[in-house]
């Protein structure tokens, strides 16, 4: 199971205490510490609510993609593996001008 450090990883990375993110979530602390160790595996709907929290996909969560890709995404475009990390902010940095600019025609 991947979750467990997975979320371990993103709540140290936030500065939270197990307490903190138990929390946020609604659960209790031993939860976490449950969760995080993988003697538990979080339901669907805490799953979820992770990945809102920390703005992240399920399949970072999962461990199936290494890559935080926002939970809140309305596209996402995949890079093959490789490329240089610059290359993706410039993309993005385009796509957005290109509906910047689809949006200005549209008037």
């Amino acid at each position: 199971m991947f979750i467990g450090e997975r979320l371990a990883d993103l709540r140290k990375d936030r500065g939270l205490r197990q307490k903190e993110l138990a929390d946020k979530l609604g659960v209790k602390e031993k939860t976490i510490s449950a969760y995080e160790n993988d003697i538990t595996a979080p339901s669907d709907r805490v799953q979820e609510e992770i990945a809102r929290l920390f703005d992240i996909s399920l399949d970072y969560l999962h461990g199936l993609i290494n890559e935080e890709v926002t939970y809140n995404r309305e596209w996402y475009v995949a890079l093959p593996r490789g490329c240089p990390t610059g290359l993706k902010k410039e993309l993005e940095e385009y796509l957005e001008f290109l509906l910047y600019k689809h949006k200005i025609r549209k008037k």
